[in-house]
């Protein structure tokens, strides 16, 4: 069923309401969804640093639940294809690596403007924020999103949340788009 592919960039992957929903998501059929070990390194250091009370244990066992959540998910064979590129930030060059062998044509990120349009083009390849990209899932398929949505919900419960208190949370993890969708749908999550 899955007719695109997509790589997710670490920045989505280091918020965990929105790592939770983007993973949800890849297991839809809806598209394919793809990342790296590189990536997971990129969100888990970054995790370790700022969230020094998250175990590397836990953040590991998060590691491995993604990768078997989401079949065929891991990228290989890109880091020949590092050097030969130019970003803005060397360091983003493996996440475009990997979309490039991947035959991606998004990178889901909230830093666009590290993928310039004009370096992504000759890749067929196009950046789009989180938001939007999920946005783009609720227009292809509303009940499938209403129904993720539901179900992360409903694991969360420690302590529970309510519908409102979801909207809000995905509204801090800037996915205000999704949110307000949502909000119409508030009764089904």
């Amino acid at each position: 069923m899955a007719n695109f592919t997509v790589v997710y960039d670490a920045c989505v992957l280091y918020p965990a309401p929105l790592r939770d929903m983007l993973v949800r998501l890849a297991v839809t059929g809806l598209f394919r969804a793809r990342w790296t070990d590189d990536i997971h390194a990129e969100w888990i250091g970054n995790l370790q640093k700022n969230r020094q009370d998250i175990p590397e244990t836990k953040l590991q066992q998060t590691r491995q639940l993604m990768d078997r959540a989401v079949p065929d998910c891991l990228v290989y064979g890109y880091e020949p294809l590092i050097e030969s590129l130019n970003l803005p930030d060397p360091d983003d060059r493996h996440v475009l690596a990997a979309a490039i062998r991947a035959k991606a044509e998004v990178i889901v990120t909230f830093n666009g403007r590290d993928f310039p349009e004009e370096k992504l083009a000759e890749f067929d390849i196009y950046t789009q924020h989180p938001d939007d990209f999920i946005a783009y899932l609720y227009d292809l398929s509303p009940q499938t999103v209403v129904a993720v949505a539901k179900q992360q919900r409903a694991c969360l419960t420690s302590p529970q949340i309510s519908p409102e208190e979801f909207i809000s949370i995905l509204q801090k993890n800037q996915l205000s788009n999704v949110a307000s969708y949502l909000e119409d749908s508030i009764d089904l999550i």
